[in-house]
């Protein structure tokens, strides 16, 4: 029997415990491949699952996919050694999300004779994992063509080798261990060996700047924006994008990324399914067209370098820096350029001569006009920071402004800011924002 019109999600089931924090109470959730089974229910494909995990969870992973869309949960291979539970320390992704995967060093995946009923389907998306991908291969059909997010569990393009020729597209993400090593500074050579491989489309998720969308047979590229709100929980956000840009892959490849956007933005906004899919029917209802003229934020991985950020703080060796380092590691964790006078120019001390102190100013000044934009922490009502912001206005520069304690709720820090708050996730939105525009207006 073959089932045509049937896309055949592969990869790992895991248990999702998004750790409590100050601001959110701890979450449980089905997570690995059951976030994109999510996606494809809630844009009604015709799907079925081949699902890799322990047997305490097998029987509540048909259950819950039986609910939602899932025509078939194949249990392709056991888990052993270890309960398939990723801790999750930051689910909004500011700066690395610290995934634990419990008792990974231990853990062992055995294949199961369910394997055999994978020759029915022609298409499948695969999501690799702890498990052999050459095995995984003589399970398909010869035919079969397959789709690959490999954002994670793949550490060369080696293992990929065994599907040339059978490759509909490959998919991929700028937190990508592989993406890191090989691809931070320069994307060329990675694209390079995607393109050895022979898909027919190469898609790079850049996180909040968008992502960007390679039609191989076509030889075009195309920017897809991303719309930034109130990001609840990141986590699956990803597979989400790939698992609709799959499924909608007979429309062409720029439409289906513009639709696979779209739902990731959803589903980043909800860990609710019923709310997501309500979402993600009203958000697809428009065209292409209407989504492309409302644009949104693009801003490439390596186009950040381009700008220059003024980090105003008192970002002192003595000073309380949870904040502070929070913030630096945000805006470095998603590549952008940091100027840090304090670290640059030097740390000054009370007794420190007119000369020196004259110096040092005339640095910062010069180091400020020099950026792009800045983003201030003005801690502690700092007196320095809240100059460099009013330098920084007077110049007309975009100032993001992230006030934790709320001590500078003035109209003037507030109203010059083009974004003032104490989430940091909003000013980390506000940066995105504001760069994607400077670039826009950039010759």
């Amino acid at each position: 029997m073959s089932r045509d019109h049937e896309l055949l999600l592969v990869g790992e089931v895991y248990v999702d415990f998004t750790l409590p924090s100050a601001n959110a109470g701890a979450k449980l959730r089905l997570g690995g491949i059951v976030h994109a089974a999510r996606g494809l229910w809630a844009v009604g494909a015709n799907y079925a699952v081949a699902a890799i995990c322990p047997s305490y969870l097998i029987d509540d992973v048909r259950t819950f996919l039986g609910h939602h869309g899932c025509s078939e949960v194949i249990w392709l291979a056991d888990v052993k050694g270890a309960p398939n539970v990723m801790a999750i320390g930051d689910p909004t992704e500011l700066a690395d999300q610290a995934y634990q995967n419990i008792l990974r060093e231990i853990k062992t995946v055995e294949y199961l004779d369910g394997a055999a009923t994978l020759k029915e389907f022609n298409t499948c998306l695969i999501f690799p994992g702890h498990f052999d991908l050459a095995t995984l291969r003589s399970c398909l059909a010869d035919d079969v063509q397959v789709s690959f997010d490999i954002a994670y569990d793949v550490p060369d393009l080696g293992p990929l080798e065994a599907f040339k020729g059978n490759l509909t597209a490959i998919i991929t993400s700028t937190s990508s261990p592989l993406f890191l090593k090989e691809a931070s500074k320069d994307l060329a050579g990675l694209l390079d060996g995607l393109k050895g491989l022979a898909p027919k489309a190469v898609v790079l998720k850049e996180n909040r700047g968008g992502s960007r969308v390679f039609d191989l047979l076509l030889g075009q590229t195309d920017e897809v924006p991303a719309l930034l709100g109130d990001t609840v929980n990141s986590v699956g956000v990803g597979d989400v994008y790939s698992a609709v840009f799959v499924s909608k892959l007979g429309a062409g490849v720029f439409d289906a990324a513009w639709k696979g956007a779209r739902a990731a933005t959803c589903y980043a906004q909800t860990t609710y399914p019923d709310d997501f899919k309500r979402d993600v029917q009203r958000s697809l209802a428009i065209s292409v067209a209407d989504m492309r003229s409302l644009g949104g934020i693009v801003l490439p991985w390596h186009a950040r370098q381009e700008f220059q950020i003024y980090f105003a703080a008192p970002d002192f060796s003595y000073v309380e820096r949870r904040h502070i380092d929070e913030a630096l590691g945000a805006l470095t964790y998603h590549n952008f350029r940091i100027r840090r006078p304090v670290l640059e120019n030097g740390e000054l001390n009370p007794l420190s001569a007119m000369h020196e102190l004259r110096s040092a100013y005339l640095n910062d000044v010069a180091m400020l006009a020099d950026c792009d934009l800045v983003f201030a922490l003005p801690y502690e009502r700092d007196p320095g920071t809240l100059v460099e912001i009013g330098l920084a206005l007077a110049a007309k520069k975009p100032v993001i402004t992230y006030d934790p304690r709320r001590e500078n709720a003035n109209t003037m820090v507030m109203a010059g800011s083009a974004v003032y708050s104490e989430n940091l996730n909003i000013c980390l939105n506000g940066v995105f924002e504001a760069m994607s525009k400077l670039r826009g207006e950039r010759p």
